[in-house]
């Protein structure tokens, strides 16, 4: 019982993190260009992601008998407030939001490696988060690419 605490604690803070990730992109849905329509494509694809995600783990959540956390975690409500600080003194370009938007995936990409790291994880779990951590690093090379060939 008690290892399973341990891995429903694990699963909800990656839960917690997808939710972050999720309202991290609405906000830079909001904040892009009315007419760019590929990142707006791209943004959504990460949140529809990140829904996805929400979905598998929470269904290994409620099999270990909890419920799935709602709600964003501390560390990502703390990031968000410095963004929105950071984006007040540089501007709104494509570049600072896809700048944003890669140290986010560096944040979720960290929070699954160290998931992965728990004794307590199962190998169904491990193979898991290891299936979306895997999405997650495809998810970041693409926006490293697009804040590359970014505008200022």
């Amino acid at each position: 019982m008690e290892n399973n605490k341990a891995i429903i604690e694990i699963l909800n803070d990656l839960v917690l993190i997808n939710n972050d990730r999720i309202v991290g992109y609405e906000k830079a849905l909001k904040e892009i260009e009315v007419d760019d329509e590929d990142l707006r494509v791209v943004f959504l694809a990460m949140i529809d992601q990140s829904h996805g995600f929400k979905v598998q783990l929470g269904t290994e959540i409620e099999v270990l008998g909890s419920d799935i956390e709602t709600g964003t975690s501390i560390s990502g409500k703390i990031h968000r407030a410095w963004i929105e600080v950071k984006t007040a003194f540089s501007g709104h370009s494509e570049k600072s939001i896809l700048e944003e938007c890669e140290f986010g995936e560096d944040a979720i990409k960290k929070a699954y490696e160290s998931a992965l790291e728990g004794e307590d994880v199962p190998n169904y779990i491990r193979d898991i988060l290891r299936d979306q951590l895997s999405g997650l690093e495809a998810a970041h090379d693409e926006i490293k690419s697009l804040r590359d060939s970014a505008r200022s």
